[in-house]
């Protein structure tokens, strides 16, 4: 197995936008893990319907061998409390990517596609973070997987997402505020929905809480 000498960031280092922390308009899913050992990472996830169905989409299809690619949005803070997210708004197949079994290599030619994509259709996004399965396996991150996320995003703000498309199960790791990140600790994330009766959500292993932010606005919808 070999592995790229690209780093998958700019050189300069960018700076949160500022807004307000959209908890009104998302669905708060849980992890199994977070309801067991309950855990503060240093960003929140925001992830839209749009970019959780294609994520999906491409877990499953190729249910023996690791599939992966990126996650595109924007690192935001709130105006008000300070509070760190990121919006995973688009997931970007890895197109060329070197994949087994138990493995996922992003070769120097699908990093370069990568960014003239992010330049071409999406230059005012960053680089949230990065997905990929684990068929028949589960929920974890490998030393090789926390070599690359450590490598290649190794800003407090940047996540990985690991989907196992067998059981349905996933979850994001998110580093905590000090900058740690457990390979076996994931958690969940904030859905997006444009309808708040409406959920794409089907991970096995993921819990609502129906937050009572959604609570005021359902009430004020009706």
């Amino acid at each position: 197995m070999t592995t790229s000498t690209i780093r998958l960031l700019p050189i300069d280092t960018p700076t949160p936008q500022t807004g307000y922390i959209p908890y009104r308009y998302a669905r708060y899913w849980r992890s199994d893990i977070e309801l067991a050992n309950p855990r503060q990472s240093g960003v929140a996830v925001f992830i839209t319907q749009k970019a959780y169905v294609r994520a999906n989409v491409h877990a499953n299809s190729d249910l023996n061998n690791e599939v992966g690619g990126w996650l595109i949005g924007s690192w935001r803070e709130d105006q008000v409390t300070g509070e760190e997210y990121i919006v995973v708004e688009r997931c970007l197949p890895a197109v060329g990517a070197r994949r087994g079994s138990a493995y996922l290599t992003f070769t120097q030619d699908c990093q370069v596609a990568m960014f003239e994509t992010m330049e071409e259709k999406y230059p005012d996004k960053e680089l949230v973070g990065w997905y990929h399965t684990h068929p028949k396996m589960s929920v974890f991150l490998s030393n090789y997987d926390l070599f690359l996320h450590n490598s290649f995003f190794p800003h407090h703000w940047q996540v990985a997402l690991v989907i196992e498309p067998h059981s349905n199960k996933a979850g994001f790791f998110i580093r905590d505020r000090e900058g740690n990140l457990d390979d076996r600790h994931y958690s969940g994330f904030h859905e997006l929905v444009t309808e708040p009766r409406r959920s794409v959500v089907n991970w096995a292993n993921m819990k609502e809480e129906f937050t009572e932010l959604l609570a005021e606005k359902e009430n004020a919808d009706e």
